[in-house]
């Protein structure tokens, strides 16, 4: 069975939370698993808002330390606590944010009731930061005006399906099932040899999701999200504000689009909108005339990746 792969926008604004629209923060669900990417002000407002059970969250990556990604994380963190929580919680991200975390609990006489682990990321090159059963999380360096990372969820190859209708006509072992679940041709004791071709289903393509959350425009970035499913690229600006998006070290719609189409990615999510845009059609179509396969991130909505 295919585990589902998704993602949540609970936030899609760039500094300003305005419009209705709130700071960065997103769930990403693989299986049972459930990962937040970034956590803007307001993150648990709008996870209760779309029935988003935060409880199960024990993985949290902060791409920087722009409070627009990570202001909303001492409220979740005191939140977890009050609810006494057990679980222990992993948060990775860039040097100083376990100080910032550390230096609020110590200042507030609070003795947080979890445990709390921390993983200082690197903005050197891709760095695998989690491994799981199905799936795992790489860091890639981003271009912003402080140390940024993107982080890529890749799927692994899980176990294959039989084909049954071909193993009930044999009698193979529990050995030789799971070595062909498993992607290992077998070898009975009697010299028989099972193709895992021939006594199992292919399996699917891999799945990827790549988040870009702020960074200047940059083509390198095909070296670290190439063909992702779903690429979640920041677009702050429209075009007429271009010279704007260089100083700022951010992108506008229309080169979020040429690095999805750089990339090969086969769908585009836009967002971290700039509070001067109080309509967003206009960077749609500018991401559009690059990369067809664009589309405005909304609040609330849940992608399948």
């Amino acid at each position: 069975m295919i585990p589902d792969f998704e993602i949540t926008v609970l936030g899609n604004t760039s500094s300003i939370p305005v419009h209705g629209r709130n700071h960065t923060a997103q769930i990403l669900r693989f299986g049972q698993d459930f990962l937040l990417l970034d956590c803007g002000e307001g993150m648990q407002i709008q996870a209760r808002k779309y029935k988003i059970k935060i409880s199960r969250i024990k993985h949290i990556f902060i791409s920087h330390l722009h409070g627009d990604h990570y202001l909303g994380l001492v409220g979740l963190l005191s939140s977890y606590h009050l609810a006494k929580r057990e679980t222990p919680l992993t948060i990775f991200g860039p040097r100083g944010l376990d100080e910032i975390i550390t230096t609020h609990f110590r200042w507030s006489d609070t003795k947080i009731g979890y445990q709390i682990n921390f993983v200082q990321t690197k903005t050197d090159e891709m760095n695998l930061l989690l491994d799981e059963n199905l799936f795992q999380v790489y860091s890639f360096p981003l271009k912003h005006r402080i140390p940024t990372t993107g982080f890529l969820i890749r799927e692994k190859f899980g176990l294959r399906s039989l084909v049954k209708e071909k193993i009930e006509k044999k009698e193979l072992s529990i050995e030789g099932i799971k070595s062909l679940r498993a992607g290992i041709d077998y070898y009975s004791q009697e010299g028989e040899i099972f193709k895992v071709k021939e006594y199992t289903y292919p399996l699917p393509p891999l799945r990827s999701y790549a988040f870009c959350s702020d960074t200047i425009f940059d083509p390198s970035l095909k070296n670290h999200i190439g063909r992702a499913d779903l690429l979640y690229h920041e677009s702050t600006f429209m075009e007429q504000d271009r010279e704007r998006a260089g100083l700022t070290f951010h992108s506008t719609a229309k080169q979020a689009g040429e690095i999805a189409k750089l990339c090969g990615a086969k769908k585009l999510l836009l967002g971290h909108f700039s509070s001067r845009y109080a309509k967003l059609e206009g960077l749609l179509a500018e991401a559009q005339s690059e990369f067809p396969e664009s589309e405005l991130s909304e609040e609330g909505q849940t992608y399948v990746i």
